[in-house]
């Protein structure tokens, strides 16, 4: 217990699935956490359950001027922001680079990259002024690799943006104690990976040495380290979580 604790977190995507399972733990381990969402029905319902060190704020992630709003009422709430969990993401539909359009393309790239960059931008000043802080981006697999067949062209073009920008932030902002490290989940249960496969995670389990899925959880134990003191001098790195299956 208390693992971050005095610290203030945002987790985006914090509804269902990886986000929400990050926002149990680190309200549990003792941190403030603002979540948000477009879900705004799950997300209140979700930071009501969780109590006074959880706040809910409906946002866009796409949006300048909802990372401004979430920063400010944060601040106003809870005080300066230590921690980013840059979780909301999407996969966009399962197809060949030739049948996707440019509007499919815009749709998961705004979303999953542009999103992390603005959700950085509008941290940066807030974590400065607390002297110091963890951003944690979350990546995939396919920000490592090529999945080839699944899903698409722009999601590994926005998880392999993730990855770069992880590591630019991490040296322009080492010197304010700002670390910057992405995580690259393999097949997760999550209600976004289940309508693109299944609940078991369909034929892609066998491609996996440990032959399972992880649990939305496992992944939140390596966010909480990495935006605890333990991960102190870990900044600038991928952190691939994906039981094996990268390394065959």
């Amino acid at each position: 217990m208390g693992r971050v604790s005095g610290k203030v977190a945002i987790i985006t995507g914090a509804a269902q699935g990886m986000g929400e399972a990050h926002a149990r733990l680190f309200v549990a381990e003792g941190a403030k956490v603002i979540l948000t969402d477009l879900n705004d029905k799950a997300g209140q319902a979700l930071a009501d359950s969780l109590g006074e060190n959880a706040m809910f704020i409906r946002q866009d992630v796409t949006q300048k001027t909802d990372w401004q709003r979430v920063v400010q009422e944060g601040e106003a709430r809870f005080g300066t922001i230590n921690v980013l969990v840059a979780n909301a993401g999407v996969i966009g539909k399962v197809a060949s680079t030739l049948d996707f359009t440019e509007e499919d393309y815009h749709f998961v790239c705004n979303i999953n990259q542009t999103g992390v960059f603005l959700g950085i931008q509008a941290v940066l000043p807030s974590m400065i002024k607390a002297g110091g802080g963890s951003i944690v981006n979350i990546s995939s697999i396919a920000g490592m690799v090529a999945c080839y067949g699944l899903p698409n062209i722009a999601y590994v073009a926005s998880k392999f943006a993730v990855r770069g920008m992880t590591k630019r932030v991490a040296v322009e902002f080492g010197d304010k104690n700002i670390r910057c490290n992405s995580i690259h989940p393999g097949f997760i249960k999550t209600p976004m990976m289940a309508a693109a496969t299944d609940e078991e995670g369909g034929d892609a389990v066998s491609m996996i040495p440990l032959r399972r899925m992880a649990e939305p959880e496992e992944v939140s134990n390596l966010a909480l380290f990495l935006a605890s003191g333990e991960s102190a001098f870990i900044s600038g790195m991928e952190h691939v979580i994906d039981g094996g299956m990268t390394a065959m």
